[in-house]
């Protein structure tokens, strides 16, 4: 093409310097000019017809494809494709406009290629086992070797060497690539632990002081782990921290279908007594205990009069006491409440007594782990328990206020 339009410029009267220049530059600019417009048919043309095909499709997985944007990739391939062909207008620099050529083509398919990865991971997150068998730390190991040999192989074009003499090279330099890509190499291996031991999965509500995590996770990859906390920030945790190191995973609880209530109820200890004839009788007005007192009542005067106990002293003998009936009837108000889990474990005990008084804790689980009707649950509990404490002649421990102590009078 360069002779041909240096003759015709020859023909009408320029020089064979000037002429030399322009067919050069004219030549240039026409391949320029071809590769732009085959850049413009595959993106306005091509890639528009795919896109309407893609579009009607039944499946679900090329819409993925299309967003990620890897045909885009693919269009920069097309100019480069033109630029190789057209390479002998070049003249002497044929060798170098190949090489420049091919070089782009492979950035283009390791860019395209990194785009269908991502694609892959978007379509696997589709199905329910990417919640427990996450891939893209498997991905990102993929791309990190596509980006290494496609570096290599345009490296090898430029300095026109074989591709196996870099890579020698390489394996010399292998204690410099472990340093360089210590963290990846751990992240890797702590992902394929994390998935073989089911240690964490995508939506998991995990617990990692160390690192001020608490909330979901939402993403796992090869070097770390994002964590949306219940303030809704993010924390970001390496990858091979959850294996090194201790954190909570509430998972259990989710799969179990209950969410814990441990909490204590402190009852003042000056008002722990036994039970006379006038507070049975109001006791027994209270259905959820009415059964339990029958039972409880008999067992009692039976024991007593088996052991010929004493009854002109409380001391002798067994008696109820205000402090256990109370107990029972947490026992049984927990028993009948609709919203507790029945498949689980729930009891009323007491702790070791101590400044603050005797606790009393409440220990079942919710029929819900939603968090807010978790908490709804938990509180109507304790507002019931606390509301009913007097009714059973008890006091609830409470550190003197300021409204206490305007009532003590001073000589």
């Amino acid at each position: 093409m360069i002779e041909w339009i240096k003759d015709k410029l020859i023909l009408y009267g320029w020089s064979a310097v000037a002429a030399d220049y322009a067919a050069a530059i004219a030549a240039i600019v026409v391949v320029v000019l071809l590769s732009m417009l085959a850049y413009l048919i595959a993106k306005l043309l091509l890639l528009r017809v795919l896109r309407e095909f893609i579009a009607r499709s039944r499946v679900k997985w090329d819409d993925k494809i299309l967003r990620r944007g890897v045909l885009e990739r693919l269009c920069l391939i097309v100019p480069a494709i033109v630029l190789h062909v057209m390479a002998p207008v070049f003249g002497a620099g044929e060798v170098w406009v190949r090489r420049i050529a091919f070089c782009i083509i492979v950035l283009g398919v390791v860019l395209a290629l990194d785009r269908l990865l991502s694609a892959v991971d978007d379509i696997y997150r589709g199905f329910e086992v990417s919640k427990s068998r996450p891939i893209k730390g498997y991905l990102q190991i993929v791309k990190i070797l596509a980006y290494i040999v496609g570096g290599v192989v345009i490296i090898s074009a430029l300095t026109d060497r074989s591709p196996l003499l870099l890579l020698s090279g390489i394996g010399a330099a292998t204690a410099v690539l472990l340093l360089i890509f210590q963290n990846s190499i751990l992240g890797f291996v702590a992902s394929i632990q994390l998935t073989e031991n089911d240690m964490v999965q995508i939506g998991d509500w995990i617990e990692m002081p160390k690192y001020n995590a608490d909330g979901d996770v939402v993403d796992i990859t090869l070097h770390t782990v994002k964590v949306q906390n219940w303030d809704k920030t993010i924390t970001t945790i390496p990858t091979h921290a959850l294996v090194s190191d201790s954190f909570k995973n509430w998972r259990g609880m989710r799969e179990i279908g209950g969410r814990r209530i441990k909490r204590s109820i402190y009852i003042d200890m000056k008002s722990i007594k036994f039970c006379d004839g006038e507070m049975l009788a109001r006791f027994r007005k209270i259905q959820y205990i009415k059964e339990y007192l029958e039972r409880k009542t008999e067992e009692i005067e039976a024991y007593n009069k088996q052991h010929v106990v004493d009854d002109t002293s409380l001391v002798n003998g067994r008696h109820l006491t205000n402090i256990g009936t109370f107990r029972a009837y947490a026992e049984a108000y927990l028993k009948n409440h609709p919203k507790i889990h029945k498949g689980l474990i729930h009891m009323v005990r007491q702790l070791a007594p101590g400044e603050f008084g005797l606790p009393v804790e409440i220990y079942a689980f919710t029929a819900t782990t939603a968090w807010v009707e978790y908490e709804g649950i938990q509180a109507d509990i304790f507002d019931h328990l606390l509301a009913v404490v007097p009714e059973f002649d008890l006091r609830i421990y409470q550190s003197p206020s300021g409204h206490d102590l305007t009532g003590i009078k001073t000589n």
